[in-house]
């Protein structure tokens, strides 16, 4: 016989979260919904890991910005030890840089924390099932994503001059390409603010001084070839 909604048994919970209002308040939201039974609530990563070996959660309502480990990190080492417990991130932030690592670490769903209660209880049953549970704007995001080219290809990192990182070499190439720093964000799923520390961070290490410059040297270390026809 098939398991009825109201026989269902609550999906047992941690909270992680370096913020203690933010923290209780999950906790307290979750225990006035039917659905979901906290066990526990971890102040940082470290505490999350130790809680998921000790309580072993069907769940991990994981923050991603937290002290001594962060939630990506905490959320690898728990698929990759307890892989009988989900992780569903729930963070201030739905910017590329915090969601695809975060899902690439194995996270199953991610909610923005604005998220209502009903929304994360959906969330954490879909992930039992089977499912993700994602907000709808991080699906729109990554559909975006997906319906977007793949950056261009770099150089291996020991082929790289100058000690330039795989991603300060992309982004030299897409300087090179004629790429703006907007064009650049989109093309990589990354903030303007990023783009602009990678490129202080190139310009540092190889001594340059402005894009033309920069146009040069990715053409003088041939990690891009010069138009031909």
């Amino acid at each position: 016989m098939t398991e009825t909604e109201g026989e269902r048994k609550p999906a047992r919970v941690v909270v992680a979260d370096d913020q203690t209002v933010v923290r209780e308040g999950i906790v307290m939201l979750l225990g006035l919904l039917p659905g979901v039974e906290v066990v526990g609530a971890a102040g940082d990563g470290e505490e999350a890991v130790r809680l998921v070996a000790e309580l072993a959660p069907d769940v991990v309502l994981m923050d991603l910005r937290m002290p001594r480990c962060d939630g990506v990190e905490a959320t690898r080492r728990i698929r990759a030890q307890y892989p009988g417990t989900q992780v569903v991130v729930l963070t201030t932030y739905a910017d590329d840089e915090s969601l695809f690592p975060a899902l690439r670490a194995g996270a199953r769903g991610y909610l923005t924390k604005d998220a209502g209660g009903d929304e994360i209880v959906r969330a954490v049953h879909s992930v039992l099932s089977g499912d993700a549970g994602l907000s709808p704007s991080v699906q729109r995001r990554l559909l975006e994503r997906l319906s977007q080219p793949e950056p261009a290809p770099v150089p291996a990192a020991d082929e790289a001059p100058d000690g330039l990182t795989a991603r300060e070499t992309e982004v030299l190439v897409l300087i090179a390409e004629g790429l703006s720093n907007q064009e650049i964000a989109r093309r990589l799923h990354v903030s303007t603010a990023t783009v602009k520390t990678h490129i202080n961070n190139l310009f540092a290490k190889t001594g340059l001084k402005d894009r033309a410059q920069a146009v040069r040297y990715a053409y003088s270390k041939r990690l891009v070839r010069p138009p031909t026809g």
